[in-house]
């Protein structure tokens, strides 16, 4: 039996696809005769049993009665949600989840726990390897950032290994998540009028579609054995800014990293800019991934770097960003005359933080 919760109150849409998959292969593969969905809300989802429970109280114990492996999706995938709380409220949110979900899985007698983050863990920087292996050191930067969320939730699943050696754990990180309800700091990248460059960057594009995010999951539920430790999940390869550009037919904004960074970093603190500028990494230098172990164990993606980029393309349609932050049409089209016009909308922006 397996069971599947999301990051906190609210299930997302990896944990929907994951358990969607889940049940699909029930009684088809060993280990999922039944699938059960853990969150505060009800739901749907056909051939899942609903179970309505705050994640982070006492009460998940008694759902995780029976249970063989849980999957909690911990990486946030609804940008606009997570902008409601304060990030240390957020990040405290999820670490009570994280240590109810553990605790609970180690008194239940769960013999497996797949927490799913996310590639950035391993940071962006310019002496990557490409692609990185499965047990590549995490070198990510902890801040007040979504990034260093996942890297207080790895924190904890370390810290769990020790405190309950009776449960196997196993980390999945994906690579940027793409897929129709999907909104994360990097598809809003996307969403800008130009491709924001930095000049002394090297950046290499690999996406994850939510499905086969959901099928490594679900290979490494129901194959061979996966050793504790951590998986990578990701597309064949990436693709080059180049690339990008003529696929998405957008003109890049090159900047240096000095002048993005600080730039950056106040727009950051004045609350305009939703990442800290620590993140403007992960469109300058390559975090790309292998997927070694699970592609050992027969697992392949269904979407290469291209498909995966339309479909992030088809999922924002319409919809603008300057700085990562939603705007109009209107706004948005400051920056879309050339570099220097969208430099001057962000400095507008910042200019109007202020005197709010």
């Amino acid at each position: 039996m397996v069971a599947v919760a999301g990051p906190g109150d609210v299930v997302g849409v990896p944990a929907l696809r994951i358990a969607r998959l889940l049940a699909a292969a029930r009684g088809q593969e060993d280990g999922v005769a039944e699938v059960r969905v853990l969150a505060p809300v009800r739901g749907v989802v056909e051939g899942t049993r609903w179970r309505v429970v705050d994640t982070d109280g006492p009460g998940v114990s008694t759902e995780l009665a029976g249970v063989d492996v849980l999957v909690w999706v911990a990486t946030c995938t609804d940008l606009a949600q997570a902008l409601v709380h304060r990030s240390a409220d957020r990040r405290a949110a999820l670490l009570r989840t994280g240590r109810a979900l553990t605790l609970a899985a180690s008194a239940a007698g769960v013999g497996h726990v797949l927490v799913v983050t996310s590639a950035e863990v391993f940071g962006a920087l310019p002496d990557n390897e490409v692609p990185l292996p499965d047990d590549a050191p995490v070198r990510a930067v902890i801040d007040d950032g979504f990034v260093g969320d996942l890297l207080a939730v790895e924190a904890l699943v370390e810290e769990s290994r020790e405190h309950h050696p009776d449960v196997r754990f196993t980390l999945v990180r994906p690579a940027a998540l793409v897929g129709a309800g999907i909104d994360t700091a990097l598809t809003r990248y996307f969403e800008a009028p130009r491709l924001l460059s930095i000049k002394t960057g090297s950046p290499a594009w690999q996406l994850c579609h939510v499905d086969d995010l959901a099928s490594g999951v679900l290979c490494a539920v129901t194959g061979d054995v996966v050793p504790a430790g951590a998986v990578t999940v990701g597309s064949e390869g990436s693709l080059t800014l180049t690339e990008v550009e003529s696929l998405t037919a957008m003109r890049r904004i090159e900047v240096s990293e000095t002048t993005a960074t600080n730039l950056a970093t106040q727009l950051h603190r004045v609350g305009v800019l939703p990442v800290p500028a620590s993140e403007l990494a992960y469109v300058a230098h390559p975090w790309v991934v292998g997927s070694a172990t699970l592609r050992a164990r027969g697992w392949h993606p269904a979407y290469d770097n291209g498909t995966c980029l339309g479909v992030l393309l088809d999922a924002i349609g319409g919809r603008h960003a300057v700085a990562g932050r939603r705007v109009d049409r209107r706004d948005a089209a400051f920056g879309a005359a050339s570099a220097a016009v969208a430099l001057g909308a962000t400095a507008a922006l910042l200019r109007r933080a202020r005197r709010h």
